[in-house]
């Protein structure tokens, strides 16, 4: 069993920047990507970015790329999200997921418990 535990976010004003924190607990043996989603209000939940196992491929979705950058350090277990030039549209809450590499949230099989990101204009 993964249990993924994150820390950070919070309320930060526009362009500003906040960073996100993934620790994993256990490793399956299928562990390959760890990556991050978002849900706003009344929104479906989104890719924002992903990483390979090895940590030499990122993935990012259009909305937030060139501002958000992901990495891991797997001698900690951990995987991070930093968020520069952080925008209101930005806002939700955050999720990190463990599972096979995928943009689709559907087919990651650990969730952490989501913290919240709030961008003021």
């Amino acid at each position: 069993q993964v249990q993924l535990v994150e820390s950070g976010g919070g309320l930060v004003q526009a362009g500003g920047s906040l960073g996100l924190s993934c620790a994993a607990s256990g490793r399956p043996r299928y562990l390959t990507a760890m990556a991050w989603f978002r849900q706003a209000p009344g929104k479906e939940r989104e890719f924002v970015a992903a990483i390979t196992s090895g940590g030499s491929n990122t993935f990012y979705a259009e909305s937030v790329k060139g501002r958000f950058t992901i990495s891991r350090d797997n001698a900690k277990n951990a995987v991070y999200l930093q968020m520069n030039s952080l925008k209101p549209e930005d806002t939700a809450v955050y999720y990190c997921a463990a599972g096979p590499m995928s943009r689709r949230s559907d087919l990651y099989n650990y969730w952490g418990q989501g913290p919240q990101v709030t961008v003021s204009s």
